[in-house]
């Protein structure tokens, strides 16, 4: 039998705007392609967490919506930064990328403090990033997305930036030409669009983690199937970051 993986969807109900929904599907479907068994498990607020979990996605979401998990999600704090300290791959959206840092202060100044896996703080500002982006990493080259968000980001001394803007960007906040966000296995990011299926090197980074935590190798199908399966999705993701990268903000 196939070697399955557990992906959670964290707060899919209020936490799922601009295409966030599309990086659980890339992920189900790449672990499929390797040959493994995606579990998948919707968390929201009140759930019972499940038995096992081996990967965490998290989207973003409005400020009401952001208002309406802080409670369950401090209540999930301890765990979270739990798994989080033991090397658990998890990928923050925007809204929950914020949450994961130590505080969102919104433009109409209600702060919602986060939960601090990431050395990070944001403050809601009146002008609005929106549009494509293309930030430069050094583990997954250029990462392309969509942004859209009011709120700036500043990354604290203990926070890696996941990548860098040129500078006509913008990013988490406009000024210091960082987008993102890492520590550990924890990535928190503003692209949306949604991200991984224009970037299939972060997302096989995601699965080779989880895989690699749980057996200890990574060992994905070699059969044909599986190769022209991964080559047309990388095809199309390769046709989307051409028409984005070529659109102007």
């Amino acid at each position: 039998m196939s070697a399955t993986i557990d992906v959670m969807s964290l707060y899919p109900r209020d936490m799922n705007i601009y295409g966030d929904w599309g990086n659980v599907l890339v992920i189900l479907r790449r672990l499929a392609l390797y040959g493994y068994e995606p579990v998948l498990h919707r968390y929201n607020q009140g759930d019972d967490w499940p038995g096992h979990v081996d990967l965490i996605l998290g989207g973003g979401g409005q400020d009401n919506g952001q208002k309406l998990i802080t409670e369950d999600l401090f209540r999930r704090a301890d765990l979270l930064r739990g798994l989080a300290a033991g090397g658990m791959p998890m990928l923050m959206i925007c809204g929950l990328y914020q949450l994961f840092g130590s505080y969102f202060q919104t433009v109409d100044g209600t702060r919602l403090e986060g939960i601090g896996v990431l050395d990070v703080f944001t403050e809601g500002r009146g002008h609005r990033m929106i549009g494509n982006l293309i930030e430069h990493t050094e583990d997954f080259g250029d990462v392309i997305g969509y942004e859209n968000h009011s709120g700036q980001t500043f990354l604290g001394s203990q926070a890696t930036p996941l990548g860098r803007v040129d500078a006509d960007g913008t990013g988490n906040n406009g000024e210091d030409h960082t987008e993102g966000a890492r520590v550990h296995n924890v990535i928190g990011t503003y692209m949306h669009g949604s991200v991984l299926p224009k970037n299939p090197r972060l997302a096989d980074h995601l699965i080779r983690t989880a895989v690699e935590r749980r057996y200890g190798e990574f060992r994905p199908d070699r059969t044909e199937a599986m190769r022209t399966g991964l080559t047309r999705l990388d095809e199309m993701a390769a046709r989307a970051r051409s028409v984005a990268a070529s659109r102007p903000r």
